[in-house]
């Protein structure tokens, strides 16, 4: 399936938002919890590399990093919202990957342009590849595939864009 991913917040209505998941067996469910509480901590850790990375400047990188911080963070909240669906909390110590996605995105930003692309370029592969592994874990339902679906094409549209800033560098 393709996705649109010029679209950076997929609307999202009420009804879309109810209990999942509580009458499956207790290995399915711990994959499931598993699965979602990684992607939302990668995601808080996505949100603020790029919220690091951004600049005062107004520059067409710095509009494609805020770009990408508001649809990471929209990723993050697919996944909390999915955390509480299927009565999961999010996960203890995701507090690091706050810290990470800070040390990366203001340590990249020291170092320059080509280091916040290559960065981003670095941390939006293993998003990538978490998603693949995260989707061949657990029999997602078919709403909460098409979500982290839609959420791994985005990241592909990341890479893009970065390695072509990096290639009119």
């Amino acid at each position: 399936m393709t996705y649109d991913i010029t679209i950076i917040r997929p609307e999202m209505r009420e009804e879309q938002v109810r209990p999942r998941g509580r009458d499956l067996g207790e290995d399915r469910r711990k994959a499931l919890r598993k699965g979602l509480q990684t992607l939302h901590a990668l995601e808080i850790m996505a949100t603020n590399i790029y919220k690091c990375q951004i600049t005062q400047e107004a520059t067409p990188l710095n509009t494609a990093l805020t770009n990408a911080m508001s649809n990471e963070m929209t990723h993050m909240q697919d996944f909390q919202t999915r955390l509480y669906e299927y009565g999961f909390k999010p996960g203890k110590l995701r507090g690091r990957f706050w810290v990470a996605g800070y040390v990366f995105g203001l340590g990249s930003r020291m170092m320059g342009t080509e280091r916040v692309l290559k960065t981003g370029i670095w941390a939006e592969n293993k998003a990538v590849e978490h998603y693949g592994k995260l989707l061949a874990s657990a029999e997602w339902d078919d709403e909460t595939r098409a979500v982290i679906e839609k959420d791994r094409a985005d990241e592909y549209g990341h890479i893009a864009r970065w390695k072509g800033f990096l290639e009119r560098s």
